[in-house]
């Protein structure tokens, strides 16, 4: 069976049938793959129960895996490519990451080498809820006024790994270690995505504290204004899971958000997150 890829919603998003990934994916195969991230920006691969050696695998054909650098407390404890994120107890302790991605953000944004990309495999999720949505941040940018566009270009914005409520309900030990880890990086609003030469808004509620040189009001008042305008209803996917899904998303133009569900039912996923081109700086606050 060839390869077949099937939009999924008007803002982004397509599902990728035809391919086994139990199986060396042929080069050929991976560039078309390629193509349709870089056109959809997130790929669901339906009905892939790997083993996670065959889910590292088939990420290293996109690039170059982070062994979780940013919060190695989070590394599976035998493939340290891979992210836990789980509700599921970890040595008898709750899971750090039981509450993950709660407000939109684009992965590692805070990292002087932010995310390419991420693949998302679930093997465990609850009989409803625990979805994850997608926004559009190519759309995003280019439904600004042209004036805006203009303000924007020139501008930088803090980002912050321990400025999400996930972070911040986190025990002291594990935080005060995300903040040794992860200094403060400025990175551009508006960022060109190495391959494809197009522009995206590159800020998220999650990560993003205030821009360079503002006041607190000024910053506040349009990060206000860009956080509501990037997750407008035409620019969204929102995908339900099922097991063995692996969903691969763009970091460099999508924001992604877990909607909450019902914390007693098991969701149990394995993320692998791809190291991206240098973007931004090591930002002093004065």
């Amino acid at each position: 069976m060839s390869l077949q890829v099937k939009r999924l919603a008007h803002g982004l998003g397509a599902e990728v049938t035809g391919i086994d990934l139990n199986e060396d994916v042929p080069a050929p195969t991976i560039a078309d793959v390629r193509k349709a991230w870089l056109q959809h920006q997130v790929l669901v691969f339906p009905g892939q129960d790997v083993a996670p050696e065959r889910h590292i695998a088939f990420s290293r054909q996109f690039g170059e895996i982070d062994p979780v650098s940013f919060g190695p407390r989070f590394r599976h404890p035998d493939h340290p490519e891979i992210m836990l994120i789980s509700n599921k107890p970890q040595k008898g302790q709750p899971s750090q990451t039981r509450n993950q991605g709660r407000q939109w953000h684009s992965d590692t944004s805070f990292s002087l080498r932010p995310a390419t990309g991420s693949l998302l495999h679930c093997l465990e999720l609850p009989d409803v809820g625990g979805d994850t949505m997608f926004t559009n941040m190519y759309m995003a940018y280019d439904a600004l006024s042209e004036v805006m566009k203009k303000m924007l270009e020139d501008l930088w914005a803090v980002h912050d790994s321990t400025n999400t409520k996930d972070a911040r309900k986190r025990d002291p030990e594990v935080l005060a270690e995300l903040r040794k880890i992860n200094p403060l990086v400025a990175q551009p609003v508006v960022r060109t995505h190495p391959e494809t030469g197009r522009k995206a808004l590159y800020v998220s509620e999650g990560q993003t504290t205030h821009i360079v040189g503002m006041t607190d009001e000024e910053s506040a008042a349009i990060l206000g204004f860009l956080f509501e305008h990037a997750v407008q209803p035409e620019f969204i996917y929102r995908h339900r899971w099922s097991q063995h899904d692996i969903v691969m998303w763009d970091n460099r133009c999508a924001m992604h958000l877990a909607v909450r569900y019902d914390m007693t039912k098991t969701r149990h996923m394995h993320r692998t997150t791809l190291k991206g081109e240098p973007s931004g700086y090591l930002y002093q606050p004065q």
